[in-house]
Parts: structure tokens; C-alpha cells; sequence
């Protein structure tokens, strides 16, 4: 972990949004697109970029240093989510851990992947170019960010893959997952989750699921940089696969006359990346820490029960009873709420591609009920 004096300690909600400036100008409601990181953490990102290409140049390197930040985030990614070292991958993005794991197997024409209707762009893509490769893709249905049980059992009876969301993006409904995940298993099938809305919004043990690989990243609830994603790959399953791309991160001796892949998840790492953005990654994760994640879960419920407790019943796509932070609402005219919002209220939200007709609000740690008061307001006043 990086020392106190690495990143000032924040013990309150208040104090983090005390060290994010967009706050200056904006009432930020858009996390989970895209979170602002607190000053602490990006200023973890600067020292590690002025370390690693002036103080290591010539002791011990650029590429020892690097290489131990990487070991060392690796240490404080897995102690977040409850898992081995060797069970984390240090990626870009989900999207990247998620095409990592599509491209570790060896498909068929005829295999057949399963997702739900449901899903991000990242998990809908890679199965798309399967297609054509003469796989099907089988599509599980969903009802207000609800699986349909029956038609999943039948979707995933002789798949060799499920692609599924932990926490949907467009609903902020939590799927089921110990429970769709034990189901695949059970037809045969591995499962790679999408939880990149999950971790900095709750407490999230990984291998509690039970998934043969989840998908992360921390540039959202996390509060980190772009270019830190963390793969999580249970330690039987990464043996069984062969990625598709490697290089020197992704062996045990690059020089060696026959490469021996690196055992368990860092298998799954290519070549050289930064190592700024997972330098704030630890700083992240001591920041989450610090604040408390049981704070911060139950931070994030009061800001999204007093957003749905304003928004009027036919208007309202999320559930009543919030399950994040993330809540959908029906407005006649999306883009125009969104730009009227952000240029009269300092509100920032945005607008879904589906459900139609549809505006989502990220209420996260350094939300504050003004900040609520103030979206409901715009809504009212835009007449919805």
C-alpha cells in the first residue's frame, strides 16, 4: 500500500469531495461513466511518472521500478477484492480484460456464448466478431434489469461461455450472479463477469461468485486514472488458458528458447503500459479504505432513496428501493435535459442509448443531498 504521506487521509464523504475541483464549477452526477479523481490520487500518478523517468532511470531502471509498482498494486488490488495475487491481471480497461478472455479460448464454429440484453458495449462486441467466425450467440432476455431465469437455464444448456453484468449499467439492478454463475457451471460453461460498476460502490469479495474470470476497472466508482483495469481469473481456470496476444509481462523468461507462460492471471499482461495510472490505483484503493466502504455504500443509498423519493412514479425506470448509486429516469427528450441541465444547473448526468427515452444520475461518495436537490429541481423545471 502507499504510505499516509503518499495520500492525505480522508475520513468523510466531505473530505473527498473537498479534493476534487470539479466541484468548483459543476454538480457532478456521472460516475458511472466516468469518475473525477480526488487531487491525492492524481497527484500519486505524478510522482510515479516523475519517479519512474527521473529518480529510476539509472537506479534500479525504468523497468525494475516499474515492474515492482506493478507487483505492488497487483498485492493491493487482490486484498481489495479478496483474491490472490496470482489471480490479478493488470490491464487498460474491462473492456480490455474482457477481450483478453475471449481471446484465451479456443472456439469452434458452433461454439456458442450466451449474454444478456443487457450488456455494455465490452461485452457484446468480442461475440459479435465470433459470429463470424461461425459461433452463435445466444441472447438471455431481461425485464427492468431482471434475467429471465428459465430462458437463461435454456440459453446456457450446452454454452461454452457466459458474458454477464454484476451490477447493470443502464438499470442499476444487481443480477443474481452466485446463482447464474453456479447454473453455467452446471451446463458446462465458464463465466466471465462485467463488474466494473461494483468495486469503490460496495464491498465486493470476488471470489465469492464463484466466476471463472471478472472484469474491473478504476477510472469509475474507484475514483482512479483512465488505463488501470484489473482482471480477476480464478487460479485452476487461468491455467487452462492460452492468451491470445503475450509478451515479456506474460512469461516467465522472455529470453528462454521456448516460452513458459507466468502462472495464474499475469499471464494475461502483455508489455509495457504506464505505471502512473496503477500507481493511483493504490492510491485509490487507500483512499476507499480510508473513508470506509461500508460509509461509502450507505452514503451512496441515502443520496439515491432521496433521488427516487422525488421522481414521480411513471417516471421512475429504476427500481424504488435503490440497489446503487446508479438511477435511471424517462424524460421526453433526453439530449435536450442533459444539455439543459448541464447549461442551467451545473448538472451533469447523461443520456442511455436504452432503455429509450431514458437519463441516468451516478450518486457516489462525494454527492451531497444539495447536489440531489438541485437535479430534481432541473427535472421538474424541464417538465421531464
Amino acid at each position: 500500500m502507499t504510505t499516509p504521506a503518499d495520500v492525505p487521509a480522508m475520513t468523510t464523504p466531505a473530505d473527498v469531495r473537498a479534493s476534487v475541483p470539479v466541484f468548483d464549477d459543476v454538480r457532478y452526477l456521472n460516475t458511472g461513466a466516468s469518475g473525477p479523481s480526488p487531487r491525492p490520487i492524481v497527484e500519486a500518478a505524478q510522482r510515479a511518472i516523475e519517479t519512474h523517468e527521473w529518480d529510476a532511470a539509472d537506479d534500479p531502471g525504468p523497468y525494475p521500478h516499474a515492474f515492482g509498482l506493478y507487483e505492488d498494486t497487483r498485492a493491493d488490488v487482490a486484498d481489495f477484492l479478496g483474491a490472490e495475487d496470482h489471480e490479478i491481471a493488470l490491464t487498460q480497461s474491462t473492456t480490455d480484460g474482457i477481450t483478453r478472455i475471449a481471446s484465451a479460448i479456443e472456439w469452434d464454429p458452433g461454439d456458442v456464448v450466451v449474454r444478456t440484453d443487457l450488456e455494455h458495449p465490452a461485452g457484446i462486441l468480442p461475440w459479435q466478431r465470433l459470429e463470424r467466425r461461425g459461433c452463435e450467440v445466444r441472447v438471455a432476455p431481461t425485464t427492468a434489469g431482471r434475467i429471465d431465469r428459465d430462458a437463461y437455464r435454456d440459453a446456457v444448456s450446452d454454452a461454452k461461455l457466459v458474458c454477464l453484468s454484476a451490477l447493470t449499467w443502464n438499470y442499476g439492478t444487481h443480477l443474481p450472479v452466485s446463482e447464474l454463475v453456479e447454473e453455467a457451471h452446471d451446463a458446462g460453461a465458464r463465466v466471465l463477469v462485467d463488474a466494473v460498476q461494483v468495486p469503490g460502490q460496495c464491498q465486493l469479495d470476488v471470489t465469492e461468485w464463484g466466476a471463472d474470470a471478472v472484469a474491473m476497472a478504476s477510472h469509475k466508482w474507484m475514483l482512479g486514472l483512465w488505463g488501470a483495469g484489473f482482471l480477476y481469473v480464478d487460479g485452476d481456470v487461468a491455467e487452462d488458458l492460452h492468451p491470445g496476444q503475450i509478451g515479456y509481462r506474460s512469461v516467465e523468461d522472455a529470453s528462454a528458447p521456448a516460452y513458459e507462460l507466468k502462472r495464474g492471471a499475469p499471464r494475461f499482461e502483455i508489455g509495457t503500459t504506464s505505471p502512473a495510472p496503477y500507481a493511483a490505483l493504490s492510491a485509490s484503493i487507500d483512499l476507499l479504505t480510508d473513508v470506509g466502504l461500508d460509509t461509502i455504500e450507505s452514503h451512496i443509498e441515502d443520496l439515491a432513496t432521496r433521488f427516487v423519493e422525488g421522481v414521480p412514479e411513471d417516471r421512475l425506470i429504476s427500481p424504488r428501493d435503490p440497489e446503487s448509486g446508479l438511477v435511471t429516469v424517462r424524460v421526453d427528450d433526453p439530449e435536450s435535459t442533459v444539455e439543459r441541465l448541464r447549461e442551467e444547473y451545473d448538472v451533469v448526468i447523461r443520456s442511455l442509448p436504452d432503455p429509450d427515452g431514458a437519463v441516468r444520475a451516478s450518486l457516489h461518495v462525494y454527492n451531497t443531498t444539495a447536489d440531489v436537490d438541485r437535479l430534481l429541481r432541473g427535472l421538474e423545471a424541464t417538465g421531464w
